[in-house]
């Protein structure tokens, strides 16, 4: 593979972008051009494809009997208008094609949705939520006593998704959480009603740390963070899987206000380390001075390179021009998966003049793994009955096979290795595929939960 050299300040911005979609909190306050781009051109889909794994999966509208005496309310919030509205429209498409094929029924649209799963009906219900903690409480509430709403979905941001998992165990409910990646989600802050659809940021490092260390060359980093749950999740996720891979950290980590607008006295330290790369873990704002600090102190010059994993269809051509023939991981990309619920995802977003991006998989992985449980359960959807259902939980969905740890509620699933070969095609098929990985991190449950982890590793992946 070849090995990946970013020297130019946009890739700071894509880290901070990527990490942001995954990690913002109420000081998220960026917006971006592409936030108001939409994706209009219609999709070519893909006429042969392979099931993971061999497994056959059929829609669940082929198994029949499920009947309910009241209608199951799902709640969906997400990010609509917000400054992380570019990621929520994902879920937002992805969502409502996850049910119709889960129910095999027609895709549904606006903010209230209905679709049969034989005799018994669920409501979905949206909400926005724009990225802010107190709109999502506000909206988490409102669908749980006014709407009734027996499982939520969302959200976009890590820190807006600490008010729902407060709320699902408040009430009794269950959580899935999707897209949001922060670790502790199912790590440190773990309640068992919450249950991810996605992958986590601690899975995003394993997989870029491997490519990184062994396919890129990268031996020496540095790294800096926000001073907040989030940042040390993700520092200590890259710490650990980059270490764990063979390559070493040269100076102590760094770690910021997240109102930090002056980051002199933060990147310093790190000025003459002379590392291979320096590693960014940011959400919000802050990223353009940390960027300006970087490159004013030479934290970022000839002798130290930055890598990142690759982001969404819009903003690829905006920062990853200069990359062409570069290879990194990616979380999902539409011409990467290669299944019959990627096909129909394909098929679904074309007909609402859009091709699946990033997150499109998350949702419909979250709306599958619903119809799923309800089905197990028989249309009982009181927490105890569809946790039991969840734990353990093996699925198909657009990225293949998804397996829910009974331990610790992670979702493991595939990832991607691409090379990136252009970023002006119009069907967004920047990449040529490489290879497809699949990590299982640690366990990281803490206190009276660390016992649920069982035969699981725990802890540090390098022992450190």
């Amino acid at each position: 593979m070849r090995r990946i050299t970013w020297r130019i300040p946009a890739l700071l911005v894509v880290m901070a972008l990527i990490l942001a979609a995954c990690g913002g909190d109420s000081d998220d306050t960026t917006t971006t051009e592409a936030a108001a781009t939409t994706e209009t051109t219609a999709a070519d889909t893909v006429t042969e494809t392979t099931m993971a794994e061999e497994t056959t999966t059929t829609s669940m509208a082929d198994v029949t009997g499920l009947a309910c005496d009241e209608p199951v309310t799902v709640g969906v919030v997400t990010d609509l208008t917000g400054p992380l509205a570019i990621y929520g429209a994902h879920i937002n498409r992805g969502v409502p094609i996850g049910f119709a094929y889960a129910t095999g029924g027609e895709v549904g649209s606006g903010l209230e949705q209905s679709y049969m799963v034989d005799d018994c009906e669920i409501r979905v219900i949206f909400k926005d939520d724009q990225s802010n903690p107190e709109l999502t409480a506000t909206a988490g509430r409102e669908l749980i006593e006014i709407e009734g709403a027996d499982i939520i979905i969302g959200t976009v941001s890590s820190g807006a998704t600490a008010s729902l998992q407060s709320l699902a165990i408040e009430n009794n409910i269950i959580l899935i959480a999707a897209p949001a990646a922060a670790t502790d989600i199912t790590g440190k802050d773990f309640n068992e009603n919450t249950f991810r659809a996605s992958r986590n940021n601690y899975q995003d490092a394993m997989a870029i740390c491997e490519q990184f260390v062994n396919g890129d060359g990268y031996q020496t980093f540095v790294q800096i963070a926000p001073d907040y749950s989030f940042g040390y999740g993700g520092a200590a996720g890259y710490k650990d899987a980059c270490t764990f891979a063979g390559g070493e950290f040269i100076a102590d980590d760094v770690f910021a206000p997240a109102d930090t607008t002056d980051f002199t006295s933060y990147l310093e330290p790190l000025a003459d380390t002379d590392a291979d790369a320096f590693l960014v873990t940011w959400a919000g704002g802050g990223f353009v001075p940390l960027l300006q600090g970087a490159l004013d102190l030479g934290v970022v010059d000839e002798d130290t390179v930055l890598g990142s994993p690759f982001v969404d269809n819009i903003v690829m051509p905006a920062f990853f021009a200069n990359a062409i023939g570069s290879t990194a991981s990616i979380i999902y990309h539409y011409t990467a998966a290669d299944n019959a619920i990627n096909d129909y995802l394909i098929e679904k977003d074309a007909e609402l003049g859009a091709f699946p991006d990033l997150f499109d998989a998350d949702g419909m992985n979250a709306a599958i793994m619903v119809v799923e449980a309800i089905r197990a359960t028989n249309g009982a959807v009181d927490a105890d009955s569809l946790r039991a259902a969840l734990e353990g939980m093996s699925f198909e969905g657009p990225k293949g096979t998804i397996e829910i740890r009974a331990e610790d509620h992670v979702a493991v699933q595939d990832m991607y290795i691409v090379k990136l070969l252009n970023v002006d095609d119009p069907e967004f098929k920047y990449y040529e595929y490489v290879g497809t990985v699949r990590p299982e991190p640690p366990c990281l449950l803490e206190g009276d939960f660390t016992s649920r982890c069982g035969s699981l590793p725990t802890g540090s992946l390098s022992g450190s």
